[in-house]
C-alpha cells in the first residue's frame, strides 16, 4: 500500500479515536455523581411521610416556644381567683385553671421552658458522650478500659432518681441551667456508647489507614476521618434523646424539684392538675397533651432519621 495511503488512513482512525474518546468524556459529565451517604438519606426521608409529620410538629412546637406571642396575648402568670375553673371562654380556649390562671397561655409558653432544656440538655450530652466515646473507642487500650468504666458506672445510676436527688440537694439554685448540667451529668453514657462503636467500626477502614500513610497524625485521623463518617447514628440517638431529656424535665418539676415556680412548666402544671382531675379534666389534659405531642415528634423524627441513615432498614 502506498504510504499516502498509509498515512491517510492512521489519521482517520485516530480522528475516530478521538471522537470516541471526546464522546465518553461527555457522557461521564452527564452522568451524575455517586450519591453520598447524606444525599442518599435526604433523598430517603424526603419520600417518608413519617418524616414530614414530625417535622412539622417539630417546627410548631419550636415556633411556638419561640413566638409565643404571636399565638397569645395573655400573661401566663396572671391569676384571677374569680376565674377558678371557668370553662372556655371567647380569647380563653381552653379555660382557667384552680387559680384562675389561664391554661391556653400557659401551655403556649410551657413550651419555651421544655424545648429549651431539652435542646441544651442534648448538645451537652452529645459533647461529653462524643468526645469520651471517641476517645475510648480510637485510642483503645487503657483509655477505652477507664473509659468504659467510668461509663458503666454512670449507666449504672438511674437517670431520674439520680437527676432528683442532685436536685433536691440544690433546691435552692433551681433554674434552667441547673436543670440542664444534672441531665448533662448523668445522661452522656448512652451516647459514648454509641460513639464508642461507631468510632470502633471506622477506625481500621482503609482510608483512614490511607490518612495516615500519607501523614495525618492520629488526633487529625480521628477528627477528620473517623469522626465525620460516625455521626449518623450519634445524630439518630441525639434525636430520641431531646424527647427523653423534655419528659425528664416534665417529670422534676412534676415532683416539685425542676423549674422554680416562676417559669412556666408543663410538669409543674401537670402536678397543679391532679386534685381538680375528676372536676375539671381539660386541666390536665391540655399540658399533658402538648407535652405527649412534642415528645413524640422528636421520637417520630429519630425513627425517620433512624431508617434513613441506616443502610439495612434501606435494604428492608
Amino acid at each position: 500500500m502506498p504510504e499516502p495511503l498509509v498515512r491517510q488512513d492512521q489519521a482517520h482512525f485516530f480522528a475516530s479515536l478521538d471522537e470516541d474518546v471526546l464522546a465518553a468524556v461527555d457522557a461521564v459529565d452527564e452522568t451524575e455523581a455517586p450519591a453520598s451517604m447524606w444525599q442518599d438519606a435526604w433523598r430517603n426521608l424526603r419520600a417518608r411521610p413519617l418524616f414530614w409529620v414530625s417535622a412539622a410538629i417539630i417546627l410548631l412546637v419550636v415556633v411556638v416556644a419561640i413566638f409565643p406571642k404571636l399565638f397569645t396575648s395573655v400573661d401566663p402568670n396572671y391569676c384571677e381567683l374569680q376565674n377558678s375553673l371557668k370553662r372556655p371562654a371567647s380569647g380563653h380556649p381552653f379555660g382557667f385553671d384552680f387559680q384562675g390562671c389561664d391554661i391556653y397561655a400557659r401551655t403556649i409558653y410551657g413550651a419555651r421552658a421544655s424545648v429549651a432544656v431539652g435542646v441544651l440538655t442534648t448538645i451537652l450530652v452529645t459533647i461529653l458522650g462524643a468526645v469520651i466515646g471517641a476517645i475510648a473507642g480510637f485510642y483503645a487500650g487503657w483509655f477505652d478500659a477507664l473509659l468504659s468504666r467510668v461509663t458503666d458506672i454512670f449507666f449504672a445510676i438511674p437517670f431520674v432518681l439520680a437527676a432528683v436527688l442532685v436536685m433536691a440537694m440544690f433546691r435552692a439554685h433551681r433554674n434552667i441551667f441547673t436543670v440542664v448540667l444534672v441531665l448533662g451529668i448523668f445522661g452522656w453514657p448512652q451516647i459514648a456508647r454509641i460513639t464508642r462503636g461507631a468510632v470502633m467500626s471506622v477506625k481500621n477502614a482503609d482510608f483512614i489507614t490511607a490518612a495516615k500513610a500519607l501523614g495525618a497524625s492520629r488526633p487529625a485521623a480521628l477528627v477528620r476521618h473517623v469522626m465525620p463518617n460516625s455521626l449518623a447514628p450519634i445524630i439518630v440517638t441525639a434525636t430520641v434523646s431531646l424527647g427523653t431529656f423534655i419528659v425528664a424535665e416534665a417529670t422534676l418539676s412534676f415532683l416539685g424539684l425542676g423549674l422554680p415556680p416562676s417559669v412556666v412548666s408543663w410538669g409543674a402544671d401537670v402536678a397543679k392538675a391532679q386534685q381538680q382531675l375528676r372536676s375539671y379534666p381539660g386541666i390536665l389534659f391540655y399540658p399533658a397533651g402538648a407535652l405527649a405531642l412534642t415528645v413524640l415528634g422528636f421520637i417520630m423524627m429519630g425513627d425517620a432519621v433512624r431508617d434513613a441513615l441506616d443502610p439495612k432498614a434501606r435494604k428492608r
